[in-house]
């Protein structure tokens, strides 16, 4: 397994204005670059996860085998690896500035192209947050990305899916220790109210009426939830805010060039593109996603799944994850 490294920025200029000091990003890589510096593979980290998550996917006999492909896995500004609100020296807690996508992306654009040589992106993935990364490279560099998969994620952040995430930002700050980000100790209630407002989102009716979380070890409902809090409870609250923010601008169209005409952003994709949903996600939704993928001209592969948004989620269920490492497949080849 490859060692965690990290790719020093500068100070970044940022989209919304200002700079976010001596930026980094934290990152790993698995395989080899072929001599055409062509065979990348890049994974993007989805909200709450990290370069770690993605390790399932990745293996001998896997479509993402490193014996043929060089696989790298970058992790988002705010998600506690790169540069965040808990670990800035210089911006720290609520004197981070905000933070996008495409703040983001520009970063991973010095580290891929301009450092580490590579020529094309043999494929441009992620789940959730992952997926809608990898939807902005293929609108800002079309030629650099060659296929594109998108698992449980959008080109933009859908209204639905803004108010979801107003939902759980109010319950974080609700809590009075929360102090406009400026608390001296954790909120820890309103840390634990975000993770249970957000695991009734993740999944679906279907998953909580027929007690599947039976499936991923948990005895009860209340069980479910207690976990969810507890390990929203692990998280520093202005982390999970700057990637909320992120999330909650996300948008093809504002990147260069398409003057916030989101559909001009996505008829500009070339890749081969692969869309799979899950049809009982809740903020990722089916309709959406299938309008995008039809103004792509993907091919529209949903999953269909009781586990709602968290069926995407890699190597967590095993039925899903098969039929996303088939996808990785059939555009790899």
């Amino acid at each position: 397994m490859s060692e965690r490294r990290f790719h020093p920025l500068g100070n970044l200029p940022l989209q919304q204005g200002g700079v976010l000091n001596d930026a980094m990003i934290g990152w790993r890589a698995f395989g080899e670059l072929n001599a055409a510096r062509d065979n990348a593979v890049v994974l993007f980290s989805y909200y709450t996860g990290s370069d770690e998550s993605y390790l399932p996917l990745i293996g001998t006999g896997k479509a993402l085998d490193p014996a043929r492909w060089y696989i790298v896995l970058i992790n988002m500004f705010g998600n506690g690896i790169s540069t965040s609100p808990g670990n800035s020296q210089t911006q720290p807690g609520s004197q981070f500035p905000p933070v996008t996508l495409i703040d983001n992306i520009t970063a991973q654009y010095d580290l891929l192209i301009n450092t580490l040589g590579i020529t094309q992106i043999a494929l441009a993935s992620g789940w959730s947050m992952g997926a809608m990364q990898a939807w902005h490279w293929a609108a800002a560099w079309p030629a650099r990305v060659r296929n594109l998969l998108v698992v449980c994620g959008t080109a933009r952040c859908w209204p639905l899916n803004h108010l979801f995430l107003d939902g759980v930002k109010a319950a974080l700050q609700a809590d009075e220790s929360w102090q406009g980000g400026n608390y001296r100790s954790p909120p820890l209630k309103g840390l634990a109210a975000f993770g249970r407002v957000y695991a009734g989102w993740a999944y679906s009716a279907q998953f909580f009426r027929e007690h599947l979380y039976q499936q991923l070890g948990f005895a009860s409902q209340q069980a479910l939830l207690q976990y969810w809090e507890s390990d929203h409870q692990n998280w520093d609250a202005n982390d999970l805010l700057a990637m909320l923010y992120s999330w909650q601008q996300a948008d093809i169209g504002q990147l260069p060039g398409y003057q916030g005409d989101f559909s001009a952003a996505l008829q500009a994709v070339t890749a081969r593109t692969i869309v799979m949903p899950c049809d009982t996600d809740s903020y990722f939704t089916l309709e959406e996603s299938r309008l995008e993928c039809g103004q792509v001209g993907g091919e529209f592969r949903p999953i269909h799944s009781p586990f709602g948004h968290c069926a995407g989620a890699p190597g967590r269920v095993a039925e899903a994850s098969m039929q996303i490492d088939q996808a990785m497949r059939d555009l790899l080849g």
